[in-house]
């Protein structure tokens, strides 16, 4: 059985985010997969200490992180996964702070300073990102969203394996609108959006989760 795990990079348990990690789990274990879900938020941890545990020759950290905290388990489930789903609502143009301080943990101890970028981790696994965002698909290309989800790829293509990406944009953020300083915000067409186009990244999210396990789905495994 396939193991598919999903990180949540999002202080929400119930957000948009969560939702749609949610439904790519959904996917995956229509295909028969084991899945696990993990909330960067419960954790403590730190990002990179810059200390190259990880890059030195002979030592007892090579290849891996040598700081002890709540991500070093979390770390050695990854290895024994399938297939990896990050997902993270979009911070000042970037992932959440959170979710950055993860993914330097995650990639850099694999990565060798060699010429050919060569990878430890030790198989190739199918990795999707998921990121949610207030700005509308427009303001996201506008702002160069985009090009920081596209280095995101290629940094983990490089780790890991095949890389594919989901971007949900104008999101719904408040259940109501009047409590918050929005006015920038067309209350109406936000909650028009979110019932009649976020149902759609829902169905693209499990769809990808049943990609990123090679299922079809059809084995009422859900």
């Amino acid at each position: 059985m396939k193991k598919v795990i999903a990180v949540n990079g999002s202080p929400r348990k119930q957000g948009n985010t969560a939702v749609l990690l949610e439904k790519a789990l959904e996917g995956a274990r229509a295909s028969g997969a084991e899945t696990e879900l993990i909330h960067l938020y419960d954790l403590h941890f730190t990002g990179c200490r810059s200390c190259f545990a990880c890059k030195l020759k002979g030592g007892k950290s090579y290849g891996k992180c040598a700081v002890a905290d709540d991500l070093q388990p979390v770390s050695g489930r990854i290895e024994e996964a399938d297939a990896l789903i990050l997902g993270s609502p979009i911070y000042l143009g970037t992932a959440t702070g959170e979710m950055r301080s993860f993914m330097e943990r995650l990639i850099f101890p694999y990565l060798v300073y060699d010429e050919a970028g060569t990878s430890l981790f030790p198989k190739k696994v199918d990795l999707g990102f998921i990121y949610t965002m207030n700005v509308s698909e427009q303001v996201m290309k506008e702002w160069g969203y985009d090009q920081y989800f596209s280095f995101n790829e290629k940094m983990a293509g490089r780790i890991f394996g095949r890389v594919e990406s989901l971007y949900v944009t104008d999101t719904y953020q408040f259940s109501d609108y009047s409590k918050y300083e929005s006015s920038r915000f067309d209350a109406a067409h936000k909650l028009k959006r979110h019932q009649e186009v976020f149902p759609i990244d829902c169905e693209s999210a499990f769809q990808m989760g049943i990609r990123l396990t090679g299922g079809d789905g059809d084995n009422g495994a859900d």
